[in-house]
């Protein structure tokens, strides 16, 4: 599968009663979704898998966008060794694993600074507000699909932008439309059936509610 990975996004927003002071009773504080629709579209260019979600948020601290990377968004925490120094490929301790671009980062910017190096990471995943995970049914059987472990070392967890860009709480609700882009959703899973699990996240670090889609196959899902 191409390293090629992208996210395309669209949201259908409706503000309920924004100049209320309480949220109607049915707006939950945790964000609440439920699955609407899953389409598959090819193209000459990377595939795409687009997932659709129904939202509902008391307060409307929904989305994160690009300037949104201080703690606690910030994408990754560099780990260090018992004397605070940052722990480098070079340099690696046994239990460090081998190098992909999960754990380990290439001259990233540290306080400001470029460090010429290559650092070991955690991954922050509060840096994302979008949580996908991708099950295949094999002999009546669901096992998930790992897309962080090899070859892959990569998720289609992602982001998708602030809902409301004040700071006035607003009850809101309305749908997300989440493009994951791939060269390589025929490839990996030509005729297995599918299920994506789907979650998201608010700026006070809530999770909202698991939901799934049907079980489908590429084909039957497939949009010209």
């Amino acid at each position: 599968m191409s390293n090629v990975k992208n996210y395309l996004i669209l949201l259908s927003i409706l503000f309920v009663s924004g100049s209320c002071i309480s949220p109607p009773d049915n707006f939950p504080s945790t964000p609440e979704i439920s699955f609407k629709d899953l389409n598959f579209s090819s193209s000459d260019g990377a595939d795409s898998l687009i997932l659709s979600i129904n939202f509902k948020d008391a307060e409307g601290d929904l989305g994160l966008n690009p300037s949104d990377v201080d703690p606690p968004f910030n994408p990754v925490t560099f780990k260090r060794d018992n004397s605070g120094n940052l722990i480098v490929y070079s340099a690696r301790p046994p239990e460090a694993p081998s190098f992909n671009p999960i754990d380990w980062v290439i001259n990233p910017i540290v306080n400001n600074a470029t460090v010429r190096d290559t650092v070991w990471v955690e991954q922050n995943e509060d840096h994302n507000n979008i949580f996908v995970r991708f099950f295949i049914k094999r002999n009546g059987v669901y096992t998930e699909f790992r897309w962080q472990d090899p070859p892959f070392f990569t998720t289609f967890n992602g982001r998708f932008p602030r809902i409301i860009n004040g700071n006035e709480a607003l009850p809101v609700e309305g749908s997300i439309q989440y493009s994951m882009l791939s060269f390589g959703w025929n490839s990996i899973f030509r005729n297995d059936t599918l299920r994506i699990d789907v979650e998201i996240q608010d700026r006070s670090l809530n999770r909202s509610n698991i939901v799934s889609s049907p079980e489908v196959t590429l084909n039957q899902i497939r949009r010209e």
